[in-house]
C-alpha cells in the first residue's frame, strides 16, 4: 500500500497566499507595461522603478543592513549578478521584447518558467522531479496557454516567432535562475538582502540608461508615467518580489515556480476589471487547469514525511527572521 502524501507543514502553508499576491502584481505589471509607451520608456521606467524601491528600502532596512553588513559583504558578486540578471536584465529584455512580439507570445513565454526552474535546478543540482510536480507542470502550461490564446487554437497555429521571443526566453532563462539561486543566498534576513538586490539591480540598470539616452530613445515620466512608475516600483518590484523570496524558502522553487501560470490567468482578470473585456467559459477553464496544476504539484508532488529539498531550503535561507 502506497504512503500517502504528507500533509502540508503549517510555515508553508503561508507560501501560497504569498506567491498568489506575487502572480497577481506580476500581472499588474503587464497591465502597466501595455500603458507605459508613450509615457515613458522602458529604460528609464526600470532605473527609476529601482531607484523609488530602493529609496524605500533605506527607510525600513538601514538598521537591518548595518547590523548584516558583515554576513553580507563577502557574497557582493553573487548579489550584483542575481540583482542584475534576475531584475534588471529581465525587465529590460522583456521591455524590448515588447516591441517586436505579440502579447500572446509574452504570456506563452513567461508560462514556461516554472519548466526552466525544473530544468535548471535538476541539470545544475540534481534536484530531484516527481510525477506530482511534473503533471502539475503540464496541466498549469495548459492553463497559461488557454488564458494567453482564449482558446483560439488557430493562435497557436498562426504564431510567428521573431528576435521579440528570442528575447523574452531569455528573459525567462534568466529569472528561472534567479529561482533557482535564491536559496543559496546569504544567510542574512529578507529585507537585508532584498536591499542589497535592489541596489544592485539599480547600479546596473544605469549603464542601459545611459545607452537609450544615448540614441535620444529615452522618455522621462510626466503624471500618468510617475503614477505607472509608483506602481511598479512599491507592487510588482517591492513587495512581489519580498513575497516570491519568501514563497521560495518555504516551498522550494520547483513549486513556488507553479504560481507564475497565475499571471496570463489575473491579466485577464484584470482586462476585465479595467478593461471591461469578457470572462467566459475559455477563461474559466484556464483558471481551473492553472489551479489543477498547482493543486496536483502540491498534493502529489510532495514526498512522504517532509521532502528533503524543503528542508534543505529551510536551512539554507532564512528569510524574515
Amino acid at each position: 500500500m502506497s504512503t500517502p502524501p504528507a500533509a502540508a507543514p503549517r510555515g508553508t502553508i503561508a507560501a501560497y497566499p504569498l506567491l498568489t499576491l506575487t502572480a497577481l502584481l506580476w500581472a499588474g505589471n503587464a497591465v502597466a507595461g501595455r500603458w507605459a509607451p508613450g509615457h515613458v520608456s522602458p529604460q528609464a521606467i526600470t532605473t527609476l522603478r529601482w531607484g523609488v524601491a530602493c529609496a524605500v528600502l533605506g527607510v525600513l532596512s538601514h538598521r537591518k543592513v548595518r547590523a548584516e553588513w558583515r554576513l553580507l559583504r563577502p557574497h557582493w558578486l553573487l548579489i550584483l549578478l542575481m540583482g542584475g540578471l534576475g531584475y534588471t536584465a529581465f525587465n529590460s529584455l522583456f521591455y524590448a521584447a515588447g516591441a517586436y512580439t505579440s502579447a500572446v507570445n509574452l504570456a506563452l513565454f513567461q508560462g514556461a518558467i516554472p519548466v526552466l526552474v525544473i530544468v535548471l535546478n535538476y541539470a545544475v543540482l540534481r534536484a530531484p522531479v516527481t510525477w506530482g510536480q511534473g503533471l502539475g507542470v503540464v496541466v498549469t502550461l495548459l492553463g497559461a496557454a488557454l488564458a494567453a490564446t482564449r482558446g483560439d487554437v488557430a493562435v497557436l497555429r498562426d504564431l510567428a516567432f521573431n528576435r521579440g521571443d528570442v528575447l523574452i526566453f531569455c528573459a525567462c532563462l534568466l529569472y528561472a535562475g534567479y529561482t533557482v539561486a535564491l536559496p543559496y543566498r546569504p544567510n542574512v534576513s529578507g529585507l537585508t538582502f532584498f536591499t542589497a538586490m535592489g541596489g544592485a539591480a539599480f547600479v546596473t540598470s544605469l549603464p542601459p540608461l545611459a545607452v537609450e539616452w544615448s540614441l535620444g530613445r529615452t522618455i522621462w515620466p510626466g503624471p500618468e508615467g510617475w503614477a505607472l512608475l509608483l506602481f511598479v516600483a512599491l507592487g510588482p518590484s517591492l513587495a512581489a518580489q519580498l513575497c516570491f523570496m519568501r514563497g521560495v524558502e518555504l516551498i522550494g522553487p520547483n513549486r513556488a515556480g507553479l504560481f507564475v501560470n497565475l499571471v496570463p490567468i489575473f491579466g485577464a482578470g484584470l482586462a476585465v476589471l479595467l478593461v471591461g473585456e469578457p470572462f467566459g467559459r475559455t477563461e474559466a477553464l484556464a483558471l481551473a487547469l492553472v489551479l489543477g496544476g498547482i493543486v496536483c504539484a502540491e498534493r502529489l508532488g510532495r514526498k512522504p514525511a517532509g521532502a528533503a529539498d524543503e528542508a534543505a531550503t529551510r536551512r539554507r535561507g532564512r528569510a524574515g527572521r
